[in-house]
């Protein structure tokens, strides 16, 4: 089951997949509470977080018309190839739509460019490294026909 959850219930897992198991204060993004953020869960069962993602409003450099960043997807190993981070991809996408925007776009772990890729996003330029985190990508996802 998939909801739409309080910044505090991502932050557990976002602190052991993608911070080293960091205090949870460490894995706040400067955007998680701006005005349009949401952050989803997907619960494998009525307690158990399996994925976690935020999204917010925020254009990319060089596309044009609305976008939405996607920051902070995780999944906790228990829990990987179960089709749970597709689920909420999917589920992100059909709620993003509504707002109007025409594109999803992320910097994607070098590591997860795989799944992204199955999810349809295209890479946009060359490898780069975030400082203390990794490698990385930029991703998008066309949210509408007419567009790349």
């Amino acid at each position: 089951m998939i909801k739409f959850v309080p910044l505090a219930e991502v932050l557990a897992l976002r602190s052991k997949m993608l911070r080293n198991g960091a205090p949870e204060s460490e894995c706040i993004f400067p955007t998680d509470q701006i005005e349009g953020v949401f952050h989803l869960a997907y619960y494998a069962d009525e307690l158990t977080i399996a994925t976690v993602a935020t999204f917010f409003p925020q254009n990319l450099d060089g596309q044009n018309g609305m976008g939405y960043q996607l920051r902070g997807m995780a999944t906790d190993d228990a829990f990987f190839g179960k089709g749970y981070g597709a689920a909420l991809i999917k589920y992100a996408v059909d709620y993003i739509k509504t707002a109007k925007a025409e594109y999803i776009w992320c910097n994607a772990r070098t590591s997860a460019l795989d799944f992204y890729k199955k999810q349809d996003f295209k890479v946009l330029g060359n490898e780069f490294e975030i400082p203390g985190v990794g490698p990385h990508y930029v991703m998008i996802l066309n949210l509408t026909s007419n567009q790349l």
